[in-house]
């Protein structure tokens, strides 16, 4: 029998936190991607010919706005230097002659100085002003103004005033950009977080799992829900004339019908106001719960149902339309022998009473994990014909965050990849996997098309070390790759902003 807060191994703690910090120390910046969408401070570029859309020449191309603010292509702002350093970068790697690397590499620059506008729009509203004399120092520092590791004076004067107004500004907005985002790593450091962190995976946990499909359901259950709502079932052969203008309306086709001044397929054809028109109002074949869902006056309904073949109904509210209907073969009861009418039982069961099929397969699990906590785990299931996966160790990790492991990490053969990605983020199941005590098989719990049982078979304690570790790398890294994450993500999808990348790009192409 497993132990409980058994100790992990050695090897365990090498294979899991060791490797987590291993990545992030070793190479931080790859870990959270190769080229970040924002660049805060540009020092300096291999500056490279550009690949401008044929016809942009040396014109301000304006891509999109933040708040009113133009994020333009101009030769030498940021989205032109950015672009430069991109392509700089990536020609290493790829053929940047490709015309889907070059729209790749335009997004990227275009988003990158969307961000920035917008980063720089919302810190001029907040009243925020770099101090002059600060701007002043860090363009001093420039190493094009440097000689024998000091400022030199006369470098500085061969710059042209036009160029040291451009440094300048650029300057300006590069420490604005970086204050903004210094205050939000700030921010994003509460004080105990990064020891929850750490406490979430301190105890991982060992499972077995079994599933039950809902659509195991069975012929019979849709048998009997057929027989105790047979009027679902009827069928009824319908053609309709319908207009959206006016009840009125309506009435006086139906008088011209009525009178034979028109005949029904001639007047639908010429006035009907619906899909059916063109094959003269014929409906087809309708079943009950079809109609139900058409005509909801219970009242109409039922007089439609005492209709003869070739009588008409009186003009009736459907949705937004007025419409009379003719009967063109009388009510029938559903023939629950014939394949095609149970196969309508099965597709109205599925779509509308879903319910109903997960409390059956419920139901099913249920009598399991009475067997199970009779004749054991394994045996209950060889004797139900369900197949046993075991996972593990797992800690709580919702929704798959890099820092330990993850559920989608496990291969779980009764389970679809998609059903484990969904189960990860599941708060059910979580709650259900790390409050269900050792040896106790879980509660049922639906996932998707499936009902699964847990067992929790074993609760392993991870050492203290290992727990600071995960702490550390929280605070130390895991933050910034979110925040590097979601604060593009934010004013790239913030209602003021106006994007037409595409419409300027394939507009100077084409």
């Amino acid at each position: 029998m497993a132990q409980k807060d058994k100790k992990a191994p050695a090897s365990g703690k090498e294979s899991a936190g060791s490797e987590i910090a291993r990545r992030f120390k070793a190479n931080p910046a790859l870990f959270i991607g190769t080229v970040v969408v924002l660049v805060l401070v540009i020092v300096s570029f291999v500056l490279v010919p550009a690949i401008v859309p044929e016809g942009g020449g040396g014109a301000d191309l304006v891509f999109g706005y933040y708040d009113k603010v133009p994020i333009s292509w101009v030769p030498g702002n940021f989205f032109s230097q950015y672009y430069d350093q991109l392509v700089s970068y990536y020609r290493n790697y790829v053929d940047i002659s490709d015309f889907s690397i070059q729209i790749s590499l335009w997004r990227q620059a275009f988003e990158g100085a969307a961000v920035r506008t917008a980063i720089l729009q919302e810190m001029k509203k907040s009243n925020y002003k770099v101090p002059t004399k600060t701007v002043d120092r860090e363009v001093a520092m420039q190493p094009q103004f440097q000689e024998n590791g000091r400022f030199s004076a006369v470098l500085y004067r061969q710059m042209s005033e036009t160029s040291l107004g451009i440094l300048w500004r650029q300057t300006q907005d590069d420490i604005a950009v970086s204050q903004f985002m210094d205050n939000q790593f700030t921010l994003l450091v509460p004080s105990n977080e990064a020891n929850f962190f750490g406490e979430m995976f301190s105890n991982m946990r060992n499972f077995d799992i079994v599933a039950f499909s809902v659509d195991d359901y069975p012929d019979s259950e849709y048998r009997s829900f057929a027989i105790d709502n047979a009027d679902l079932f009827r069928t009824i052969h319908l053609s309709r004339i319908s207009v959206s203008s006016s009840e009125r309306e309506a009435r006086r086709i139906l008088e011209t019908v009525r009178d034979g001044t028109s005949t029904f397929e001639d007047a639908a054809r010429a006035q009907s106001q619906d899909y059916y028109a063109d094959r003269g109002g014929d409906m087809g074949i309708r079943y009950g719960y079809e109609i139900q869902q058409e005509i909801t006056d219970a009242a109409a309904l039922a007089g439609i149902y005492r209709l003869g073949r070739g009588e008409l109904s009186d003009v009736i509210s459907v949705g937004s339309m007025w419409a009379f209907y003719r009967v063109e073969d009388e009510l029938k009861p559903g023939d629950f022998e014939d394949d095609a009418v149970m196969e309508k039982v099965r597709s109205y069961v599925r779509n509308f009473q879903r319910g109903r099929m997960e409390d059956w397969t419920i139901a099913q699990a249920r009598e399991f994990i009475a067997d199970a906590e009779y004749s054991g785990f394994d045996s209950a299931a060889w004797m139900r014909g369900r197949e046993k996966s075991s996972f593990g160790p797992l800690p709580i990790n919702y929704g798959n965050v890099d820092l330990y492991t993850s559920l989608t990490s496990f291969s779980i053969p009764i389970l679809a990849d998609t059903e484990i990605s969904d189960l990860s983020v599941n708060d059910n199941f979580w709650r259900i996997a790390f409050s269900t005590r050792i040896n106790t098989l879980s509660e049922p719990f639906v996932q998707g098309s499936k009902v699964i049982v847990l067992l929790p078979t074993e609760q392993i304690a991870v050492d203290e070390e290992m727990a600071a570790d995960i702490a550390g790398l929280y605070s130390d890294y895991w933050l910034y790759y979110i925040m590097e994450r979601s604060i593009p993500a934010y004013f790239l999808n913030s209602p003021k902003m106006n994007d037409h990348f595409w419409e300027t790009y394939y507009g100077l192409l084409y």
